[in-house]
């Protein structure tokens, strides 16, 4: 009992929930239907006016688009599969590419994905698995093909960190692509859902756990292994400051360490214009609840004065509006994170970026 409560006392309490007003969708809502009415007054397409309130400008010479954090496979954290530790795993086409030639390329990759995860095909699942694990990795295929996650990807369940890797890999070398050259990975480890209170550690396998800086441990460790993964989103909770000032000194460098549930909410930045961040590359910001555009504008604003990459992130139980798109074209961010390719709503988005970008290249404003 003592072992347990020293444990308690060295991990910072989980943050409060940020309340959520009444009618505040309406907000949200409301806010995007005067921008929509603005754009529609000027005669100009939502994201141009987006980006000439941020840029405070009469007119816009170049207009560069958000590269997209396009999700592949989805780990389920309540799944009984051993792995706990990565929710998505999600492909960054590089920015020599057009936007077209990326999403081409990351069809790709996922059609050799399907191809090796099909049940049939017993051979390339024999590729991927070790001999101990080879039972538990064939299995997984055949509920993955079947069942397809709300964020629009492949749910899949594994047994230890490398095989979602090593399946990438063998996927992007069996058509000719190398990772870390011709795409890249990204890593959302959701570390928020893994911590348990009562033993005070992370739980990032079934049965392994770890402290805030053994995980600081185990990330140096996967980025020296597989440096094709550019970016973590959130690694650590937002509440181990500390360890995130570790793991942005170890590996600040060699990839983006991004703040999605472990940044600060935009109702308390509205209160308090000190960003308190933990120290982090960037944020995924969302346009949910009482959050409305001018605060996007404002917040990316003084993320860029901050040298910290802005991404938009679409929420869950989200519709087919598109409109989540052109407020990321139009407020200049680095990246944009849309789940994966199929599921109507993500897919619908995925469509309007590829046209703003035939719309800009015909324009002659694509930067």
């Amino acid at each position: 009992g003592k072992k347990v409560a020293a444990a308690e006392s060295t991990i910072p309490p989980a943050e409060p929930p940020e309340p959520v007003l009444c009618g505040s969708l309406a907000i949200g809502g409301t806010s995007l239907a005067v921008a929509k009415a603005g754009a529609a007054i000027s005669h100009i397409p939502l994201y141009s006016h987006i980006a000439l309130l941020k840029f405070n400008q009469d007119s816009l010479k170049e207009i560069a688009l958000p590269l997209p954090m396009v999700t592949l496979l989805n780990c389920e954290k309540s799944s009984p599969a051993k792995l706990k530790l990565v929710k998505e795993v999600m492909l960054i086409p590089p920015v020599q590419l057009s936007l077209k030639q990326g999403i081409e390329r990351v069809l790709d990759i996922q059609k050799e994905v399907m191809r090796l995860l099909k049940p049939p095909g017993k051979a390339p699942g024999a590729q991927l698995a070790d001999g101990k694990k080879g039972k538990a990795e064939k299995k997984a295929p055949l509920q993955a093909l079947k069942r397809i996650s709300h964020l629009g990807c492949l749910i899949m369940e594994w047994d230890n960190l490398e095989q979602p890797l090593h399946l990438m890999q063998t996927a992007c070398s069996n058509i000719g692509l190398n990772l870390g050259t011709d795409v890249y990975l990204a890593i959302n480890c959701a570390a928020h859902e893994l911590m348990d209170y009562v033993k005070g550690k992370y739980k990032i396998l079934t049965g392994t756990f770890k402290s805030p800086d053994e995980m600081v441990d185990v990330y140096v460790e996967l980025i020296n292994k597989f440096p094709f993964i550019i970016a973590l989103i959130d690694p650590l909770r937002k509440e181990d400051r500390q360890q995130w000032n570790k793991i942005c000194y170890a590996l600040g460098s060699k990839c983006y360490l991004i703040a999605e549930e472990a940044a600060t909410y935009i109702s308390k930045l509205k209160i308090d214009q000190n960003i308190h961040l933990p120290m982090c590359s960037g944020v995924v910001l969302k346009y949910i609840n009482q959050t409305k555009v001018s605060d996007l504008i404002e917040f990316t604003g003084l993320l860029d004065g901050q040298r910290h990459i802005t991404i938009l992130g679409s929420p869950d139980g989200e519709s087919s509006d598109d409109s989540l798109v052109d407020l990321a074209v139009g407020l200049g961010t680095r990246f944009i994170k849309l789940g994966g390719l199929y599921r109507g709503e993500r897919v619908t988005k995925y469509n309007r970026l590829l046209a703003i970008e035939e719309e800009l290249a015909k324009n002659r404003k694509l930067r």
